[in-house]
């Protein structure tokens, strides 16, 4: 099994700043990417920002320039700088990994139970 849990969202006034945590744990062999995806209400399931095992980044047209996605690849986490924050950022925040699980011999995709982020005017 392997379980990814999402920390620090919340509430903030636009313009404000977030960093958003993920851990992952379990029976890891190793993880081929980690990412962070969104969900607005009423809206489709979004990707935001993704980082592979050589770190390579990919962000949304909506968030680059203002967010950062880091890795640490000893203690499985990702991390979302999320700057300049505006309402429309508003949504739940899911964490993703590609992960292949030991004694398996492909990936499978995990995602977190979401976290709330709240964007004020």
């Amino acid at each position: 099994q392997v379980h990814l849990v999402e920390s620090g969202g919340g509430l903030v006034q636009a313009g404000g700043s977030l960093r958003l945590s993920c851990a992952a744990s379990g029976r890891i062999f190793s993880i081929n990417a980690m990412g962070w995806y969104r969900q607005a209400p009423g809206k489709q399931r979004e990707l935001v920002a993704v980082i592979t095992g050589g770190s390579s980044t990919n962000y949304a047209d909506s968030v680059k320039g203002r967010s950062t996605i880091s890795r640490d690849n000893a203690e499985n986490t990702v991390y979302l700088q999320m700057n300049s924050l505006k309402p429309e950022d508003t949504a739940v925040y899911y964490c993703y990994a590609k992960v292949v699980p030991i004694r398996f011999s492909r990936a499978y995709d995990y995602w977190g139970q979401g976290t709330q982020v709240t964007v004020s005017s």
